[in-house]
């Protein structure tokens, strides 16, 4: 930890600003939580179809896209929520496991 604070004091030093992907992109708290939620689904939804199905059975499944799943397996900010909950219940996922990768994800940021 020590040396993630002398790499920072070293960058600031030399004119760098250093911050966060949500401070450069100028999110409120609610968007960045929003990002990180989406993220904790998709990677749950990823690593249960990987263990499951094929992203093709997954598609077939629900009557979607093969780039609607990609998108909503890499957490797509374009993709349905709608979609990549209904991807993780086809998944097998059961409601209290949706609960917990949400409650899981890293909402840092909103205690600003």
């Amino acid at each position: 930890m020590d040396m993630e604070k002398a790499k920072r004091e070293r960058l600031q030093a030399k004119g760098w600003v250093v911050g966060t992907v949500a401070d450069f992109l100028e999110l409120t708290p609610e968007e960045s939580a929003l990002v990180e939620i989406r993220l904790a689904l998709s990677k749950q939804l990823r690593e249960r179809r990987e263990d499951m199905m094929t992203q093709a059975q997954l598609t077939e499944k629900l009557d979607a896209s093969p780039q609607q799943i990609a998108g909503v397996e890499v957490g797509d900010g374009e993709a349905s929520l709608d979609l990549l909950v209904r991807a993780l219940l086809a998944s097998g996922a059961t409601p209290l496991e949706i609960g917990k990768a949400i409650a899981g994800a890293d909402l840092a940021t909103r205690a600003d």
